[in-house]
């Protein structure tokens, strides 16, 4: 069986990562008034965040169903199956659409995988979907292993800005005008495949340094473990707590990653996070 990888977007894996694994990508969208722009494709996340200093935030959209089912009839004519890893149902409709293309395409098997997550941390997914696709792996084992990975799979980020979340319905506008008075950091993660707070720090650097702390109560174990630190335009700021990371966790391998224009226009400029599993 030859299983093919599909993933969206917002998993924000670097191109020369994708086209190293063969991992075909569909994009979502950024509205500007009239003007959509396909993230990844018609706008890189440096320009959107250029973009965005000079306009009002835009919208964002999921994939029409249409090009998945282009994509899933194209891949028929090279695959038996197609294994396709998706943002959270619980922010976006993407996983829904590619369940609704399966039932549109004849001649492949489309296994769809809610990664309940986003970013990097979604980006894993496809990434060991990829390597045991390439192994000879069939879609009913890779998925397999794909609910493994959720067992451990953990991911927190701190916004800059609390406005980003108030304006995209996040956050009440009382809790945005509170928090911004008192500098508060909120951490987020996914719970029940929504974004939701995990705790309250009063400054970016505790913030930081609690993600830290949580990342040592996995990985200070000494077993091994993947990260990925996620930026929203701080890539310097980020190579250099990667830097420290590598140092206190020699165990962990660490890369770099970033928010993109659909998940960046909800959290804003400066956000910061870091996801990991174990491997």
């Amino acid at each position: 069986m030859k299983t093919a990888v599909v993933t969206d977007s917002t998993a924000y894996i670097p191109k020369e990562l994708r086209e190293k694994w063969n991992i075909h990508m569909i994009p979502l969208s950024v509205i500007f008034s009239n003007e959509t722009y396909r993230e990844e494709v018609d706008i890189s996340a440096e320009a959107f965040y250029e973009e965005v200093k000079n306009r009002d935030l835009p919208t964002t959209s999921q994939p029409p169903i249409g090009e998945f089912v282009e994509l899933f009839e194209k891949l028929s004519n090279d695959y038996d199956e197609v294994v396709s890893i998706h943002l959270s149902s619980g922010i976006s409709g993407t996983y829904q659409g590619a369940i609704t293309a399966r039932t549109m395409v004849d001649g492949i098997k489309v296994y769809a995988f809610d990664s309940e997550i986003s970013c990097m941390v979604q980006g894993f997914y496809a990434l060991e979907a990829a390597e045991m696709a390439e192994q000879g792996k069939s879609g009913e084992e890779i998925i397999a292993r794909l609910g493994e990975m959720k067992h451990s799979i953990r991911a927190y980020f701190m916004v800059d800005d609390l406005s980003h979340l108030q304006r995209g319905g996040r956050l009440s506008s009382a809790q945005a005008f509170i928090g911004s008075l008192l500098q508060v950091k909120p951490l987020l993660h996914f719970e029940d495949k929504r974004i939701v707070p995990f705790e309250k720090v009063r400054t970016r650097k505790k913030a930081l340094n609690r993600v830290v702390e949580l990342l040592a109560e996995d990985a200070g174990s000494g077993e091994q473990y993947r990260a990925a630190i996620i930026h929203a335009n701080r890539e310097a700021e980020a190579l250099e707590w990667k830097k420290e990371l590598e140092t206190q966790f020699p165990n962990v391998e660490f890369m770099l990653s970033y928010f993109g224009p659909v998940i960046g226009t909800h959290l804003g400029e400066g956000s910061m996070g870091m996801g990991w599993y174990k491997k």
